[in-house]
């Protein structure tokens, strides 16, 4: 896939994300494989996305204590069948916490402008309700994690998340996507 060239985004665009990267643009070949995997429910293609997300994010695994993946609403999840980002992050190696909860349904992201982006998932997320307090010490607390989710748009996700985590006690949020869409 031609497109899968791994841009290093900028961390200064997220105000909690620490590090940023993505495999590919979303665009192309690259674009269409997300789509069938995403909304088509091709959930084979995990661990061929699973390798190229680890591949374009050796660096941001290497010294990671664990991943954490990007939670859909409840309702999202029960329809779709399966969350993508924790699809994904089951491929990369380090184990996997599933430290975030989102706290209410938000609209679709697709078609917000930047600002009503940022809007619609401001306090959407936290810590999960369901995560022992000794797993948020010893996975989270001080530690560095790596933030996993499929597309970075504006990154008003990531940074939500990103911002939960914090307060959570996480030392370094990375974030790894598969695609930035520009």
């Amino acid at each position: 896939m031609e497109s899968l060239i791994p841009p290093v985004c900028d961390p200064s665009e997220l105000a909690a994300v620490d590090r940023s990267t993505s495999a590919g643009r979303y665009d192309g070949a690259l674009r269409h494989i997300i789509h069938a995997f995403k909304y088509e429910g091709r959930r084979s293609l995990s661990s061929k996305l699973g390798k190229v997300l680890r591949e374009a994010g050796v660096d941001m695994l290497s010294d990671a204590h664990c991943v954490v993946p990007v939670p859909l609403h409840p309702w999202r999840r029960l329809t779709r069948g399966f969350n993508q980002s924790a699809d994904l992050a089951s491929c990369l190696g380090p184990p996997i916490v599933h430290a975030l909860w989102r706290t209410r349904a938000t609209a679709p992201q697709t078609g917000l402008t930047a600002a009503g982006r940022r809007r619609n998932v401001r306090g959407a997320f936290k810590v999960s309700p369901l995560l022992l307090s000794r797993t948020r010490k010893a996975m989270l607390e001080g530690r560095a994690i790596v933030l996993v989710d499929d597309v970075r748009t504006t990154g008003a996700t990531l940074d939500a998340c990103a911002q939960a985590l914090k307060e959570a006690g996480v030392r370094e949020v990375r974030a790894l996507t598969l695609a930035l869409a520009e």
